[in-house]
């Protein structure tokens, strides 16, 4: 049975005690550790002292050490008991220029030390206006994942994030988030097998919220979400949380 996991992207959001406060509201109504922080690294290795929720780091950079100026590696992250990141965020790639090569070396930074990773992809708008989605996403996994061995998917969750849903207000249908989640699969079946397709979590991310999730959660192929502004705000996350496990 897939595993059913919740990211909270806060993003660079939140001031320190803020982000603890957040934590500590969430830690009071789950301890499951599915449930995932992606924080501010200022914050990381408090948060992680806890242990009562899973802390990953939203970046690193691929080298373990060095002269990077301003980057944090794997090695920094493990020493703060951190053993989750997230890799290829839409805004990684937009904002800051993350190239699917960039991306195929995180990865296998991150497979060979170990962590745990959830894989971001997704399309922009004029791609989805060009009904050539599928395709681009697919491209996007093939490039910067798929050279992983299927001996290490166990390590591996993927993140679906049209481009266009993403602080955006729009949101993708039920129909379209589970079509994308159902062609991931596929191609991942047609490269590693079925067996291994059907272990991997796919989470929806894009805009995903207490008023759409049930909706979104009760598609086949649909294993959770990583949640942006909502996981911000304790009560909606709670409500997106148990509609994942109320449906599942």
């Amino acid at each position: 049975m897939r595993k059913k996991i919740l990211a909270a992207n806060w993003k660079m959001n939140l001031l320190r005690n803020e982000a603890l406060e957040l934590y500590r509201q969430f830690s009071q109504f789950t301890d499951n550790q599915n449930v995932q922080i992606y924080s501010s690294a200022l914050y990381l290795t408090e948060l992680a002292q806890y242990n009562s929720l899973t802390i990953g780091a939203q970046n690193f950079y691929f080298e373990n050490a060095g002269a990077f100026t301003g980057e944090i590696s794997l090695n920094q992250l493990r020493s703060c008991n951190v053993n989750h990141v997230l890799i290829g965020h839409s805004e990684r790639r937009q904002l800051f220029a993350e190239t699917d090569e960039i991306l195929r070396k995180k990865v296998d930074a991150a497979i060979e030390n170990g962590f745990n990773l959830i894989f971001c992809c997704g399309e922009p708008l004029d791609i989805r206006q060009s009904e050539n989605h599928v395709e681009y996403v697919v491209n996007q996994l093939e490039l910067a994942l798929f050279q992983v061995p299927s001996e290490k998917w166990d390590q591996i969750a993927i993140a679906y994030e049209p481009i266009w849903a993403i602080g955006t207000g729009m949101t993708a249908t039920s129909e379209q988030a589970e079509e994308m989640h159902r062609e991931i699969r596929t191609a991942i079946s047609y490269k590693f097998g079925n067996e291994l397709a059907e272990k991997v979590s796919i989470l929806y991310g894009g805009s995903c919220n207490e008023k759409n999730a049930s909706e979104l959660f009760a598609c086949e192929n649909v294993d959770g979400g990583l949640i942006g502004g909502a996981s911000l705000k304790s009560e909606s996350f709670h409500e997106i949380l148990k509609a994942l496990y109320e449906l599942h």
